[in-house]
């Protein structure tokens, strides 16, 4: 098995006052929608040129994610976001929460990685884990049971 460490911080000052800063960028952007639905409370907080990727090919400029996030409110309205964990290293913010519907609605746990770039979050990745699946997903190499 081959395994390869790869460093992408692209040589950006790695000071923990820069850490703490981009960490607080990510949190002052999100709470505002958390708290109050406010999609375009977001907007001043990302780069003319943001990105969001998921993974595979998907990816959306900053117009194309603020509209699914706007669509995304009606039907996820009411939505309970925990967040457990909040991790900075240089210019990356992780997050790592747990998301569900009121109604008793499938649970996902949801990890987001940020990247920052002059006070304002330029990248994105999301990745979504339905909380039902977590036992399939601990096996993924074994072939499917037919």
């Amino acid at each position: 098995m081959k395994s390869e460490f790869i460093d992408n911080r692209r040589g950006r000052g790695n000071t923990a006052s820069m850490t703490t800063e981009n960490k607080n960028v990510v949190q002052r952007a999100l709470a505002g929608l958390i708290e109050t639905g406010d999609v375009d409370a977001l907007a001043p907080f990302l780069s003319d040129d943001f990105v969001h990727r998921r993974p595979g090919t998907t990816t959306s400029t900053k117009v194309e994610w603020l509209a699914a996030v706007r669509a995304a409110l009606v039907p996820l309205a009411g939505m309970q976001v925990e967040i457990h964990q909040v991790l900075a290293d240089g210019d990356h913010v992780m997050m790592y929460s747990r998301r569900s519907l009121p109604d008793a609605g499938p649970e996902i746990a949801v990890v987001d990685i940020w990247r920052i770039d002059d006070g304002l979050i330029a990248e994105a990745w999301e990745i979504i884990e339905p909380v039902a699946q977590v036992a399939a997903n601990l096996v993924w190499w074994e072939p499917a049971q037919r």
